[in-house]
């Protein structure tokens, strides 16, 4: 058999890198960013400095931390119709952030983990929302189980087979358990977390389809749990169904192809 090739070029994967962790936690150094990466400081300097030249990293010279710059919003805006997803998801999740007045996230599955896309903070003074770019698990949280119990057998399989992390006292480890909570997703056609990946916040989450139906991703309703009575349960609930309807006939009207 032919071997396959590989085709990555190392230093636009490590640049992709920096951007992906200033993107997951902005305003870091070079110790950090190379400790937390496992490269040299001077490799990541030269990488910080090409980016910062081309406008896709800012720096703060007092602090000598980093963070995204002005390119990465400008390429956000030009993807436009053509990215799919968020053009059709931002005024809908304008909307459910309105009629709720919680948190709202816009998530992914990338293999297998979770992305939040895309977010909108509440109205509330105490506010609980994921940033955008960032990955986490997807046994744990409103849209990661969601996506999971959507995703092929294999991507089942294959987080059922590694141990599963706790973040709460409330978190799934149970491969069985998990399983069943999974079927329990795809019989409901939502899912409803409280405590499991951050004590103290809930999350109402529904799925989006794409052109061809298949679940590409999730909105959820997110926020505190004392905010979150059977009145508002049933609220939440009803708008979240609502919202992932709206977006994904935007989906399915213009054609798009579903998020890999």
């Amino acid at each position: 058999m032919t071997e396959a090739k590989d085709y990555t070029i190392a230093a636009v994967d490590r640049a992709i890198l920096v951007l992906e962790a200033l993107a997951a936690r902005p305003n870091q150094g070079l110790t950090e960013l190379a400790k937390s990466l496992g490269m040299t400081k001077s490799l990541i300097f030269r990488i910080l400095f090409t980016l910062e030249e081309r406008g896709f990293v800012s720096r703060d010279a007092e602090r000598s931390e980093y963070a995204l710059g002005y390119r990465i919003g400008v390429l956000g805006e030009c993807l436009g119709k053509d990215g799919g997803l968020l053009f059709a998801a931002r005024p809908v999740m304008d909307w459910l952030r309105d009629v709720t007045s919680e948190n709202v996230n816009l998530v992914i599955r990338d293999g297998s983990e979770s992305y939040v896309l895309a977010t909108r903070p509440g109205r509330h003074s105490m506010r609980l929302f994921a940033q955008a770019g960032r990955f986490g698990p997807l046994h744990a949280g409103g849209s990661s189980q969601l996506l999971l119990a959507y995703a092929e057998p294999a991507v089942i399989e294959e987080v059922l087979a590694k141990p599963l992390e706790t973040f709460t006292p409330y978190t799934i480890t149970d491969p069985e358990k998990l399983s069943q909570t999974l079927e329990r997703i795809r019989a409901s056609g939502y899912n409803i977390v409280a405590n499991d990946l951050d004590e103290g916040a809930f999350s109402v989450a529904a799925p989006i389809t794409a052109a061809d139906g298949t679940v590409t991703a999730s909105i959820s309703v997110a926020g505190a749990v004392m905010r979150l009575d059977e009145e508002r349960r049933a609220a939440n609930l009803e708008a979240a169904l609502e919202a992932g309807r709206r977006i994904s006939d935007k989906l399915a009207v213009g054609g798009l192809l579903k998020v890999d």
